[in-house]
């Protein structure tokens, strides 16, 4: 991912020096425990650590590049540049694993340190949406329902209603890691017959991992599409806070906007402008990790017990999805952080159809008053299309009309006016969500 859309931890995962760093210990544990199985010697284990245990710094990097050029093998250069620090016990590494073996658990390695920076991104994000939840609990705005006015809500109610959704990302990308988190050092086609299963449980355990029940010679590829579609689910939130953002900042409706800072512009051609640049950005940006799950799908057919038309695809979608994902779930938290709510245009807004936000409680007073429902849906309605073609103020419309003042009194009428009515199960809500 370029740099513009790249914090610096998450890069370093997927960076050389830790990549070749995790194959080197999955090679050195491996070979303690052959040691411990007697199948090589302990002090040949004991000199990969002491000889091999030597930082992965751009000249050395170089080199395991410049013998890949030879070997058109990048694991066979990483083991032959190893096998020059360590000399002539390096014929004990690597024995009866297949490169698979190092290539898959290095990416179960990654993913997993991936997905404990996302879950932080997310702690973060989770934090700035309950703090900003109950600051707005009891503000009340204008809810909508195919972007038409519907009936009144409550800003927290938007920010309460996101952090359930990032709660369940949050359970889903915990159950995603713990399904990648898995080690394969079974050899080629995975039946073990030159490496014991104990020395598989010895590098899992050593790495966090779990064993894999069953590699082929490949970790199975539906572990990693369940962990890319959770990258894309999660990009699929940020998209639905990003939108509401954006189409509540627009100036017909302005009720919440990106903090604007000083010096900051907005176009080169207005200079009045404000635009919702930050989250039209994550819009973006989600369109570019939900675009990497269906190669991760793809994957998942590989021939027999291994090809490696999935490789190319994981080396880009790896960095990429998580890259992006990471910057995208910090940006997001930035902008709810920050995000300026105004009041007086929640409360303008509300009062914008002359109360026909109240139509739905007027048709239930009606019906329980007597009236069936066809009728009284009829006799609110009709007094509804006036607000909307004439402007006029609803409650005076309802009082001039006959039916609807046959099963209602004048006082009865305007109490069913109260916008209390419509936020009296907020705090119900905000236990369910925040407990």
């Amino acid at each position: 991912m370029i740099p513009r859309y790249s914090r610096a931890p998450m890069v370093a995962i997927w960076d050389q020096a830790n990549k070749f760093r995790t194959w080197f210990l999955i090679e050195a544990h491996a070979c303690d425990a052959l040691a411990e199985r007697g199948v090589i010697p302990k002090e040949a284990a004991k000199a990969v650590w002491d000889k091999g245990d030597l930082p992965y710094t751009p000249e050395r990097i170089a080199k395991i590049d410049a013998i890949e050029l030879e070997t058109r093998h990048d694991v066979i250069a990483f083991l032959t540049e190893l096998a020059g620090h360590i000399g002539e016990n390096s014929r004990f590494v690597h024995q009866g694993m297949t490169s698979s073996d190092v290539l898959d658990t290095c990416l179960a390695v990654q993913l997993t340190q991936a997905a404990d920076l996302l879950l932080a991104d997310i702690d973060q994000l989770l934090a700035a949406l309950k703090r900003r939840a109950h600051e707005t609990k009891d503000l009340v705005c204008m809810g909508r329902s195919h972007g038409i006015h519907a009936e009144p809500v409550t800003m927290g109610l938007k920010f309460a209603t996101f952090h359930a959704e990032f709660a369940r990302n949050r359970a889903r990308l915990v159950a995603a890691r713990a399904e990648v988190s898995t080690c394969a050092i079974s050899g080629a086609v995975g039946t073990f017959a030159n490496i014991d299963p104990y020395v598989e449980e010895w590098v899992a355990a050593k790495l966090g991992l779990a064993p894999e029940p069953v590699s082929t010679q490949v970790i199975p590829r539906d572990r990693h599409a369940a962990f890319f579609a959770t990258l894309g689910v999660i990009a699929s939130s940020v998209e639905h806070v990003a939108v509401e953002i954006r189409h509540l900042q627009r100036t017909e409706v302005r009720e919440a906007e990106e903090y604007f800072s000083p010096g900051q512009k907005g176009s080169s051609a207005m200079p009045h402008k404000r635009n919702p640049v930050l989250t039209e950005n994550l819009t973006g940006l989600a369109r570019l990790v939900r675009g990497m799950v269906t190669p991760a799908l793809e994957n998942v057919a590989l021939w027999h017990e291994r090809d490696i038309s999935h490789s190319s695809v994981e080396r880009m979608i790896g960095p990429d999805a998580t890259i992006t994902l990471d910057f995208a779930l910090g940006r997001l938290a930035g902008v709810v952080d920050k995000l300026v709510i105004h009041a007086d245009a929640c409360e303008r807004n509300l009062n914008q159809l002359g109360g026909l936000v109240f139509s739905q409680r007027v048709l239930l007073a009606l019906t329980q008053a007597g009236m069936s429902r066809e009728d009284a849906y009829q006799s609110v309605q009709r007094n509804a299309m006036r607000v909307w073609s004439e402007g006029a103020d609803f409650l005076t419309l309802l009082k001039g009309d006959g039916d609807v003042m046959a099963r209602l009194g004048v006082d009865e009428l305007e109490a069913l006016f109260d916008l209390a009515y419509h936020t009296k199960h907020v705090d119900a809500i905000f236990a369910r969500v925040f407990g």
